[in-house]
């Protein structure tokens, strides 16, 4: 079996799971990693001449960091890891890359996508401003580049990351001016039974509210978020919440509504697709193995469902095992089921505790930035629904260009769903999910001239 060539995409915990169980049957899986350094967004390194100490870096989640980091590095001499690394096309047994500025192909006989999760955006008025961005992205700031995104700043939007990088923010030396959760107080008192299903992680989360609270921090739920202004730079976010409209200061603004996969290299891949209720999106299908719908194509992680870094890892073992299976020809791949269960009971409680706001299309003002790539406001995915009779997000794109820029709709696709699921009284799954085309993400043009044939006529000697 030496011969065949086992390629993971991802070295965040599914990915390096992933790749300990290809090791430990003796292989050397390839594995391709975006980031300077594996670890994912979770366990995200800062770069190697940045020392800092992993507790200050992932404060509880420090020893479950340092193992799983740790076990990693001392399999890179058995690992071919490529960092800096885009796959950005999926065809024919074969990945295509962007390394350095150049382009190459990477064939595979197995391939595991363990490609993560990135920041589910409902926009409002003002974000596009200087100084707003996504929850993810604060996190970056902090993790990889040891800093913050502002002075004073507030966290707005749903879902536990919204309280955990304001944490994090508060615990570095940063002031949180507010967190605003558009989600109630009551839905976290109804769902906290749900979240037993792990207490030791909604001890943490408790914790992380309570150190908030003493720190003075203000924390609002029920919360609609009407507007952030300011001209060079962001500099006050102004809200609703019970009746009341209120107006925070602050230099810089991080939000977002939870987390949504990253599905775009599975797409390309060919594999199909289902609604998941809980995730309120298209995603691809797997067994509890992680077989996808193409043969030779597996599915880990958070790119599949989002269940969360523990779960990622299970699932990561647990598709390199099938991969390992469908190769030799043998059946020796054991389910998963039984361990994911608290996982999944988890995430259905968090769900219930952190809805997305119902009502968001419907208040969304007309001349709101929807797709900010291609400046495409609310109205108009509402005037091209009612003019054309559109009911399919794909047709949308078509007529409006809404997710044709640089996110190519990592972005903006949730937020045009919505609004178009609520313009033509759709249920958001009828409205369907943009196709994914390659290349994934930007290509520098350089490559494409590059590749492209020497059409030139020759010029005739009389000219």
């Amino acid at each position: 079996m030496t011969d065949k060539r086992f390629v993971i995409v991802g070295a965040g915990p599914a990915g390096m799971r992933a790749a300990e169980r290809l090791v430990a049957a003796g292989q050397r899986p390839i594995v391709i990693d975006e980031a300077q350094r594996f670890g994912g967004q979770i366990y995200r390194q800062p770069p190697a001449a940045m020392r800092r100490e992993r507790r200050d870096l992932y404060g509880f989640e420090a020893g479950r960091a340092s193992a799983v980091l740790d076990r990693f590095e001392a399999l890179r001499a058995q690992i071919d890891y490529r960092p800096d690394t885009l796959v950005w096309q999926v065809e024919a047994n074969a990945l295509q890359l962007l390394h350095a500025g150049r382009t190459r192909t990477q064939p595979f006989d197995a391939l595991i996508l363990a490609t993560g999760a990135t920041d589910r955006v409902l926009p409002f008025p003002g974000w596009t401003l200087p100084g707003v961005y996504t929850l993810g992205a604060a996190q970056v700031a902090l993790k990889f580049q040891g800093c913050l995104i502002g002075p004073r700043v507030v966290f707005a939007g749903t879902g536990p990351l919204l309280y955990l990088v304001a944490w994090q923010v508060a615990s570095h030396g940063g002031q949180v001016a507010a967190v605003l959760d558009s989600a109630p107080l009551s839905a976290k008192l109804r769902a906290a039974p749900g979240m037993l299903a792990r207490p030791a992680v909604a001890a943490k989360g408790a914790y992380f509210l309570a150190r908030l609270r003493m720190k003075g921090v203000p924390l609002h739920g029920g919360v609609t978020l009407l507007k952030a202004e300011g001209n060079e730079r962001v500099t006050s976010l102004t809200w609703h919440a019970q009746g009341n409209i209120h107006k925070t200061a602050c230099d810089a603004i991080g939000f977002g509504h939870g987390l949504r996969s990253e599905t775009q290299l599975a797409d390309l891949a060919g594999c199909a697709f289902e609604w998941s209720e809980i995730d309120q999106a298209w995603l691809p299908t797997r067994d509890a193995a992680g077989r996808s719908s193409v043969r030779g194509v597996y599915l880990a992680g958070d790119g599949a469902g989002i269940l969360g870094a523990d779960a990622a890892e299970l699932s990561g073992a647990s598709a390199a095992q099938a991969a390992l299976d469908d190769v030799q020809g043998t059946s020796t791949t054991t389910s998963s089921d039984l361990a994911m269960q608290p996982h999944v009971a988890f995430r259905h409680a968090l769900e219930a505790a952190f809805a997305l706001p119902p009502q968001w299309a419907a208040e969304a003002p007309d001349d709101l930035i929807v797709c900010r790539c291609e400046e495409i406001t609310a109205g108009e995915l509402r005037a091209c629904a009612r003019d054309t009779g559109t009911r399919e997000l794909n047709r949308l794109k078509a007529l409006t260009r809404i997710g044709m820029g640089r996110c190519q709709g990592r972005m903006c696709a949730p937020a045009a769903a919505r609004v178009l699921a609520h313009a033509t009284g759709c249920d958001l799954k009828d409205v369907g999910r943009l196709r994914s085309q390659p290349p994934v993400k930007p290509l520098p043009l350089a490559l494409l001239h590059d590749a492209a044939p020497d059409t030139a006529v020759p010029k005739d000697e009389d000219d």
